[in-house]
C-alpha cells in the first residue's frame, strides 16, 4: 500500500460522511468468537451484525446484514431476491466485491455500492458491525444505516 492508498477504516470514515451517517470506530483485541467479541465490547451477541456478501448467478453481489446468533434463511433470501440461486461467494471473490476481507466486511467503503438488505431484528438498535481493517468494529445506529443506503429490510434470517 502506498501513503496515498486509504485504509479500509478512512474508507469506511469517508463514505460514512458522505452520506451524513454519524459512525464511531473503535479498536479491540481479536476475539475467539462472538460471545467473546460481544463481551469485549460490552453489547449482546445479537448488536453485533454481520455484513455478508452474497453471490448472484449473474456475478452481482448484496450485502445481507445479519445480527449475531441468526444466520441466513436462504429461502427467505432467494425469495426476497426473485432468485432460485444464492452462494457466499470464496474469500477472494469477496475481497474483489467489496475491497475488503472476510472479517472486515462492511457496506461503507465497499469498493463496489452493492444492495443492502437489513434482517428485520437489526431494525432499532445501536450495533456493531466490520470496519475495514481488523481489529477494529464501528458502531452505528441501525435504522440511519438503513437509511443511508436505502436498505431493504426483511425477514431474512433464522436462528442460528
Amino acid at each position: 500500500m502506498t501513503d496515498s492508498t486509504p485504509t479500509g477504516a478512512e474508507r469506511v470514515r469517508a463514505d460514512a460522511a458522505a452520506r451524513g451517517l454519524e459512525i464511531e470506530i473503535i479498536e479491540r483485541p481479536a476475539a475467539r468468537g462472538l460471545e467473546e467479541a460481544a463481551e469485549i465490547m460490552g453489547i449482546t451477541p445479537a448488536d453485533i451484525v454481520k455484513s455478508l456478501v452474497v453471490k448472484r448467478s449473474d456475478d452481482t453481489y448484496v450485502f445481507a446484514l445479519v445480527p449475531g446468533g441468526r444466520k441466513i434463511s436462504w429461502p427467505k433470501l432467494r425469495a426476497l431476491l426473485g432468485v432460485n440461486k444464492l452462494q457466499l461467494p470464496d474469500a477472494s471473490l469477496a475481497l474483489a466485491a467489496t475491497g475488503y476481507e472476510r472479517g472486515t466486511i462492511t457496506p461503507l467503503g465497499s469498493t463496489t455500492a452493492w444492495p443492502v438488505v437489513a434482517d428485520a431484528t437489526i431494525t432499532g438498535r445501536r450495533v456493531s458491525m466490520g470496519a475495514g481493517e481488523h481489529g477494529r468494529s464501528l458502531f452505528v445506529d441501525a435504522d440511519a444505516l438503513i437509511r443511508a443506503f436505502d436498505a431493504t429490510v426483511a425477514d431474512i434470517t433464522e436462528p442460528e
